[in-house]
């Protein structure tokens, strides 16, 4: 079992985090999220490896820094071209199952990874964890790589079960991993990842930066009013 970590563009991370968040800031928090799974996709010894398919130097240098394999991007697809054209790449390659992780999940673990491997099931098979608003799909894992298309976005998971049941396949639906369900779109995400008290580099980020205590203030600025 293979990860597949997709890593858009620096300067186009997070734009819905733009009114908190300045064009720096944002590509800054991105950067320490996307090292934070990295860190952790990397050192959990069930997975033969991770594949990062990217367009961005900076997203490169991550990946290699961790030991990640980096296929390029030719081109700005989004999310589903690129899951896609990593799990052909790995299919070609001979591995067996995926497991898809996005960059925007700092609070994910390397017990949380294991958990979903252990709860997957035999060849075929599909799981799934939903994000935490119950509308997108944070992690699929399919066994063979391409068992189903993929259909990423804000309102991904209903498609993805649809995908599954046109083909007779239940899904291994997991609604009991906080870590990777967080994924950070929206100010409101950024707010429940502040009230998390995992030690993770986009934590850190946001506390050295300032953002937290900016946040923080604004937060009892709408309280008291």
């Amino acid at each position: 079992m293979w990860a597949i970590l997709p890593a858009k563009n620096f300067n186009h991370a997070k734009k819905r985090l733009a009114p908190s968040l300045t064009p720096v800031e944002r590509q800054a928090l991105f950067a320490a999220m996307l090292e934070d799974v990295l860190a952790v996709a990397t050192d959990v010894d069930m997975l033969e490896g991770v594949l990062v398919l990217t367009r961005d130097e900076k997203a490169v240098a991550l990946a290699q820094a961790y030991g990640a394999r980096v296929e390029r991007e030719p081109a700005n697809k989004g999310q589903s071209a690129a899951v896609e054209r990593a799990a052909n790449i790995l299919l070609a390659d001979g591995v067996h199952g995926v497991l898809t992780l996005p960059g925007d999940t700092p609070n994910v673990s390397a017990s949380e990874i294991k958990t979903i491997l252990q709860r997957h099931g035999d060849t075929p098979a599909m799981s799934i964890v939903p994000s935490h608003d119950g509308r997108g799909s944070n992690c699929v894992i399919l066994s063979p790589p391409n068992l189903i298309p993929f259909h990423f976005g804000h309102d991904s998971l209903i498609p993805h079960l649809t995908e599954a049941d046109a083909r007779n396949i239940t899904p291994n639906i997991i609604n009991d991993l906080p870590g990777i369900a967080l994924d950070i779109d929206t100010p409101a995400d950024l707010a429940t990842l502040l009230d998390t008290p995992n030690q993770t580099r986009a934590r850190t980020y946001l506390n050295e930066s300032g953002i937290a205590a900016r946040f923080e203030m604004e937060s009892g600025r709408a309280g008291a009013a």
